[in-house]
């Protein structure tokens, strides 16, 4: 899908396909499949940028989600391919980060859902919050402005 078909420019993009797991007694993809599907994009965006699962255990910190929204737009179901994309909003390069998701169908181009999930670094160790690394600061760089965009808070 164009970087226009998105809520917001230049998107990290992972593709998706529903499988019969992820299908609940509803008939459609479970609500919890999809923080799975977020935690899927948020990773190979981290990959993408140079921190992947290997160099967090190594360095013993990561981003562990604190607190998350999810708006459902419609519901995907057996067989559906879908786009999932993730943005990194905002940091205090200290402790936060911030990152949006949006789930698309690819058939159809329809918003699936978004969510908005906020990141503390922690020490791998203890499981407290901790400060980010140097290597977490230079990498998890906002790289649109929400406020720009009407309606997306």
């Amino acid at each position: 899908m164009p970087d226009a078909d998105w809520d917001f420019p230049t998107p990290h993009v992972v593709a998706l396909e529903v499988v019969a797991a992820d299908i609940d007694a509803y008939n459609h993809v479970n609500n919890s499949v999809y923080l799975s599907w977020f935690d899927s994009a948020a990773w190979s965006h981290s990959t993408a940028l140079g921190i992947p699962l290997e160099e967090c255990t190594r360095i013993r910190r990561g981003m562990a989600a604190h607190r998350a929204e999810i708006d459902y737009q419609r519901a995907a179901v057996l067989d559906d391919r879908v786009s999932v994309a993730t943005w990194i909003v905002s940091t205090d390069c200290k402790l936060r980060v911030e990152r949006r998701f949006q789930v698309r169908r690819v058939a159809d181009g329809a918003t699936l859902a978004r969510a908005r999930t906020d990141y503390v670094c922690i020490n791998l160790d203890s499981g407290r919050a901790c400060r980010m690394p140097e290597s977490f600061v230079k990498s998890y760089v906002p790289t649109i402005d929400v406020s720009a965009r009407p309606g997306t808070d």
